[in-house]
């Protein structure tokens, strides 16, 4: 009878979590892995996405990827922006980070006022330092007859250290309370022995904080870096991959290739292209940067 009822009760607790689990993974289903494999068979045809017609090419459009400048250029500017992205976020994030951790005053209020741009959408993120460098920093350059450029999405020599500048304002308070949060999770024990041992702030943030943080790095360095690859709307909403095509990213192209363009077989195999370096990129990374978490 005990049996039974172990048996009951867990056919029970099975039902419960497939209750739970089951309308996240339609939607996940629905929403990922379904359109993931049609843009793999589209990415095999010739199809211009509005009539019935699909003619098959085979591997035709994965070819001449490699052959397009227009693709290979926008690779470039995606790995700039993902690499700047990653190092200053991370960098900013962390430093951030341990200066709230000290124990300076406002801070609360200063945690608040750097999480909030990251509940602003890209879009207005984008819009807004548009107007910031086109018209509200001019206005303060003539205003005190300084001779800075801030015009910055205005040439392709500096249009990347603009899109650099508004992504890391909207996005490092975000990484920062990751950072924060696994500060405040580090022993106390662990720095009153490095300072018995003679260890100063430098060898202990080195020898102490980084090794504990090392989940937290995991963390934002794959976080930031997917997402940095991804990056689309603050460049529709700031520079339309301009001027000319010096700020156009992969998904940016891949847009203009498919809806605009009207080759939306091509489009899926950019596509497809995308998602493999994504995953690639975060194995990687995961990989490595869990062997350091082990070390630590």
């Amino acid at each position: 009878m005990k049996q039974k009822g172990g048996s009951g009760i867990e056919k029970r607790m099975v039902r419960q979590y497939l209750v739970l689990v089951l309308p996240g993974m339609i939607i996940f289903t629905v929403g990922l892995i379904i359109p993931l494999f049609l843009s793999f068979r589209y990415s095999l045809t010739d199809w211009d996405g509005m009539t019935a017609k699909k003619t098959f090419v085979g591997l035709q459009n994965y070819i001449k990827l490699f052959k397009d400048k227009e693709f290979l250029e926008s690779w470039w500017f995606t790995i700039k922006f993902t690499i700047g992205n990653t190092i200053i976020q991370n960098v900013l994030a962390l430093l951030f980070a341990v200066a709230l951790d000290s124990g300076i005053r406002f801070q609360k209020l200063y945690r608040t006022a750097f999480f909030v741009p990251c509940l602003i959408s890209a879009i207005v993120v984008g819009f807004v330092w548009l107007k910031m460098f086109s018209n509200v920093l001019p206005a303060i350059n003539d205003l005190l007859g300084t001779g800075f450029n801030f015009l910055l999405f205005g040439k392709a020599e500096t249009v990347l250290g603009g899109l650099l500048i508004a992504n890391n304002w909207q996005w490092v308070g975000y990484w920062m309370l990751i950072y924060l949060a696994g500060l405040q999770s580090v022993p106390a024990e662990l720095y009153e022995a490095a300072k018995v041992d003679g260890a100063n702030a430098i060898h202990r943030f080195f020898n102490v904080t980084i090794p504990m943080l090392a989940p937290a790095i995991t963390i934002c360095v794959v976080g930031i870096t997917t997402g940095s690859l991804k990056v689309y709307d603050l460049l529709v909403a700031s520079t339309k991959g301009g001027p000319g095509r010096a700020s156009t990213s992969v998904i940016y192209k891949t847009y203009t290739t498919a809806i605009n363009g009207r080759q939306y077989g091509y489009g899926s195999a950019m596509t497809v292209t995308l998602v493999i370096a994504l995953l690639l990129v975060a194995l990687i990374q995961v990989k490595g940067l869990r062997k350091k978490e082990v070390q630590a």
